[in-house]
């Protein structure tokens, strides 16, 4: 008999070992047997809000339990293991389907497209596929302020945000909402300043014969510029079909930098202008226009995920005017990053400038 009740009790050790650590017993002793019975009534997991991971390792987390034992509420904290979720890869950009990636440039530029151009004499300093058409997201817009500076239109008339300006493609957001009022000086100064979207879609609308012709009269500019490498199809550059070569960007630098308004209101740093008669504040998407160690006289950012990140720049380097552009750059900041690079080169240029090429 004793032999029974010693192997009684260690059978019951071994279960209450094996039990889960979690679970929380009664504090009445003699209500084991019944307890044991009993399953729980409700299992609600919470998991705690912690630091996310973006390693592919296992992470740890605490999950909050709420059980029933004895008809009573209880609430217990576990540790678990997940395997992270792995990041997604990026998309390829055009660039990165044609291969344009793979170029290789002395100074290990992050941009598959570059090209620096001496602004008075159109030399070339430094290229890498810039004979190469691709898409240029925003830059759209530097063609577009040159129609409207060129067709006269009055700056003071007042456009309106319709529904025809929401970006339905892409998903675009903007500050400006349907039925925001704006001067059509304001618009083109926010679609150079800050890229905005429906201020460039209102502008298109409100040319005589509407986007349509507005996008004939891109396109008849950019033939007469002799931009052959160069299509548009709507004044904002949302479209993957909006493409062009570094060398014709240069061409639009040009002519774009004879417009003193286009310079003002793409190198300012930030404005209030009025929407509705409510001050709205806009920034640049260029913030070496705030830089006081760079002369900028002329700029446009771009970016889509098919053209990834550009820069379309006229700026004075060690007393030379240059035309600087970059296409299909990777990593928000990698296109002022690669402005950087380029103007570190130019200044320790010799006075007999020779040029490089990268492709």
């Amino acid at each position: 008999m004793a032999k029974f009740k010693l192997a009684l009790g260690v059978l019951a050790s071994l279960l209450f070992a094996l039990a889960p650590a979690a679970v929380v017993y009664a504090k009445d002793a003699n209500s084991k047997s019944s307890a044991s019975k009993k399953q729980p009534k409700k299992v609600k997991v919470v998991l705690r809000k912690g630091a996310h991971s973006t390693a592919a390792a296992p992470r740890e987390k605490t999950v909050r339990r709420v059980i029933t034992v004895h008809g009573k509420r209880k609430v217990v904290y576990q540790k678990v293991s997940s395997a992270a979720v792995p990041m997604a890869a990026p998309i390829p950009t055009m660039g990165d389907l044609a291969g344009l990636n793979l170029t290789r440039d002395p100074l290990d530029l992050k941009s598959s497209v570059a090209l620096v151009l001496d602004q008075a004499n159109a030399e070339v300093l430094f290229e890498k596929n810039s004979n190469v058409a691709l898409p240029i997201a925003s830059i759209t817009k530097m063609m577009t302020g040159l129609v409207v500076v060129e067709a006269n239109q009055d700056m003071d008339e007042v456009l309106t945000v319709t529904d025809d300006d929401v970006d339905r493609a892409k998903f675009s957001s903007s500050r400006l909402k349907v039925g925001s009022q704006l001067t059509r000086a304001n618009m083109l100064h926010i679609a150079l300043m800050s890229s905005e979207n429906r201020a460039a879609s209102a502008l298109g609308r409100n040319y005589p014969g509407g986007l349509p012709a507005f996008v004939d009269a891109m396109n008849a500019k950019a033939r007469q510029l002799g931009m052959m490498d160069t299509h548009y199809v709507d004044s904002s550059g949302l479209s993957k079909m909006n493409v062009a070569s570094a060398h014709d960007l240069a061409k639009l630098a040009m002519a774009a930098f004879q417009q003193p308004l286009l310079r003002q209101y793409s190198t300012d740093p930030k404005a209030i202008v009025e929407a509705s008669g409510h001050p709205m504040q806009f920034g640049n998407t260029n913030h070496l226009v705030a830089n006081p160690g760079w002369e900028i006289g002329l700029q446009k950012t771009g970016f889509i995920n098919e053209a990834g990140r550009c820069l379309l720049m006229q700026a004075v380097i060690e007393g030379r005017s240059v035309i600087m552009v970059f296409l299909d750059s990777k990593g928000k900041q990698s296109r002022t990053a690669d402005a950087g690079r380029m103007r570190k080169w130019l200044e320790a240029l010799k006075p007999a400038n020779i040029s490089m090429s990268g492709g």
